[in-house]
């Protein structure tokens, strides 16, 4: 009776193992970073963090570091691209076209980083005008190289990626990108910096300067988010919950 009772028991522990090991991930995301230079520690930090989020959240990420994969059939695997501290040229053609036509007809969500406006001829590449298009129409400027904080101010309060937000945050450490223009005539600007923040203060201004926003002309549910540079981020609970909305939002959860 003993060893029916083990072997049932047994039965038991085996089709339970068995069918968490089958349990399917709610989503797939696709994130890419680049493998060196002054952002990888941010990058490094994102993956911890998202590593973490997936596994408690039942959706599972994987990672690349250049654009060699990536065409329609590998696309078709994510519900999400998440494109961190990874800028728009150097993608080989067919990344290029896939990644366009995964966005414009809505096949996956999209959440840009720093990086992702880095929009003009860099290193003998061409500007990728689809995406500057795609980002509001603009052209990168200049950058804080130096550093500096800044107060970032919400102004879509209502907006799902601005949940639980507080209404005015401060980023400690960053870069902020100057464009030729602001993006907002363009897109859906969730929130802005305010530039007379600045500690220390810099001449590197714009006037009107969006860092968070959305282009609702585009059939994917995308969000830019223009913070991230440094690790500390992912020590700031503002950011750590925008983040975590955007992704959510951008897959339709």
């Amino acid at each position: 009776m003993k060893i029916l009772l083990f072997a049932v028991a047994g039965l038991f522990l085996l089709i339970s193992n068995v069918t968490f090991a089958e349990k399917k991930p709610d989503f797939k995301v696709l994130a890419i970073a680049e493998n060196g230079g002054h952002h990888v520690q941010y990058s490094k930090a994102a993956k911890v963090w998202l590593d973490k989020l997936a596994e408690e959240n039942n959706f599972t990420v994987d990672y690349v570091d250049n654009t060699a994969k990536i065409n329609d059939a590998f696309l078709s695997r994510y519900q999400l691209f998440i494109q961190l501290d990874f800028p728009p040229y150097a993608w080989t053609p067919t990344a290029g076209t896939a990644f366009e036509k995964y966005i414009k007809e809505g096949k996956g969500g999209w959440i840009g980083f720093h990086h992702a406006t880095l929009l003009g001829e860099f290193d003998d590449y061409p500007m990728w005008n689809w995406f500057s298009e795609f980002m509001g129409g603009i052209r990168y400027q200049d950058y804080i190289s130096t550093f500096a904080s800044g107060k970032v101010n919400v102004e879509n309060k209502t907006h799902p990626v601005m949940i639980g937000v507080p209404a005015s945050f401060t980023v400690n450490t960053e870069e902020w990108y100057t464009y030729d223009k602001s993006p907002r005539p363009n897109v859906e600007v969730l929130a802005s910096v305010v530039e007379s923040s600045y500690k220390p203060d810099s001449r590197i201004k714009m006037g009107d300067h969006p860092v968070v926003w959305s282009n609702p002309k585009i059939a994917a549910r995308n969000v830019y988010i223009f913070m991230g540079h440094s690790p500390d981020l992912f020590e700031n609970k503002a950011y750590t919950t925008m983040f975590k909305n955007a992704i959510f939002w951008a897959v339709g959860k």
